[in-house]
């Protein structure tokens, strides 16, 4: 089978590396991946190293991957007519990744939609495209959404876990927005602690002020965060890396915290760096529900999982003592491989397409 992803991809942020395994998995099954798009790689675009066609007519189905957006890059009308007009509706399938496909909600300054009228687009949009609406979380709020949680774990990912070298404590790999209330939460825990912790950075857009398209986007409030929170605690601020550098980049430090935006948290949404993380030479550090965590990485997760009582003698123990978790990733690592591979989501979504 050939399917086709029309996703808005980014060289630092979103579902980039995802694709590419998706893409791997399906050579190895005996299908191919392709997205929807003009650049080809050390051509047109080298720094998105994706598989692009144009070629929409031997595509046996398409995945839309809306997360931030609904539009397509590039076009829109017109790439739009020639998808739905060469693939059948059957056929089509929508990745609502960020949740949208829902009534406008809030959650701790968090919220999917600005408007009731975004809301009512995006819901319209899709449903002219699709009657296959997924969300990647087990429990959708919508009755007619299945649970598809398309974000994956590549086992070639993964990265010896030796904590000798490593140049941070703590490191987090990913942009600030939404994301200050649980990065926060995280930081409360190792304040008490700092003087006995080494380097400690956040890498990505956002932390020490808006980035420059927040702006122009009207978004800045989104990344909102306390500068001098962060100048106090001396945690140092890196520039975003692309998507292909990720687990590489999260391999420099002992512990990676894994955030979920509140909105995420609420629904229960999966993202990719709930997976990635796992496969870097590190110890995850899991922020969010307890029994969220338990529903993905199993028994072994909840022992990673950063409490509300006695954080900062937990968030210090996994600093100074990280051998003591290294089975727990190993048993989390075994767990992924089985349950949430690229291999079993890739069948899973030829099952829904072929439903």
């Amino acid at each position: 089978m050939r399917l086709m992803f029309v996703y808005w991809a980014f060289e630092d942020q979103g579902s980039g590396l995802v694709i590419q395994g998706y893409t791997e998995a399906a050579r190895a099954l005996g299908h191919e991946v392709a997205v929807y798009g003009r650049w080809r790689f050390g051509k047109d675009n080298p720094k998105i190293p994706l598989n692009y066609s144009l070629d929409v007519g031997s595509a046996d189905a398409v995945l839309f991957v809306f997360e931030w957006t609904t539009g397509l890059r590039p076009g829109d009308h017109l790439d739009l007519v020639r998808l739905v007009g060469q693939v059948p509706r059957c056929r089509r399938v929508i990745l609502d990744g960020d949740g949208n496909y829902n009534d406008p909600f809030t959650e701790g300054g968090d919220y999917n939609h600005r408007n009731p009228e975004s809301a009512s687009r995006w819901t319209e949009v899709c449903d002219s495209l699709a009657d296959k609406i997924c969300q990647p979380t087990l429990h959708p709020r919508r009755p007619r959404v299945r649970p598809f949680l398309f974000y994956a774990y590549n086992p070639a990912w993964e990265q010896p876990l030796d904590f000798a070298t490593k140049e941070f404590d703590l490191l987090y790999v990913g942009h600030s927005k939404f994301r200050w209330r649980p990065m926060h939460r995280v930081l409360k825990a190792l304040e008490p602690v700092r003087a006995r912790v080494g380097r400690v950075g956040l890498v990505g857009h956002g932390w020490g002020a808006p980035p420059p398209w927040a702006g122009e986007m009207k978004i800045e409030h989104t990344y909102s965060t306390d500068a001098d929170y962060l100048k106090r605690l001396r945690v140092e601020l890196l520039p975003a890396v692309p998507f292909t550098q990720v687990i590489d980049r999260m391999n420099r430090a002992k512990v990676n915290p894994v955030l979920l935006r509140p909105t995420f948290e609420r629904m229960r949404l999966v993202n990719p760096r709930m997976f990635e993380t796992a496969a870097a030479g590190t110890i995850p550090l899991f922020g969010f529900d307890r029994e969220h965590v338990r529903a993905i990485y199993g028994e072994a997760g909840v022992e990673l999982w950063l409490p509300d009582e006695n954080a900062p003698e937990k968030v210090l123990e996994m600093l100074t003592r990280p051998e003591r978790y290294r089975e727990a990733v190993t048993e989390i690592r075994q767990h992924l491989a089985e349950k949430h591979s690229h291999a079993a989501r890739l069948r899973e979504l030829i099952e829904i397409v072929e439903s």
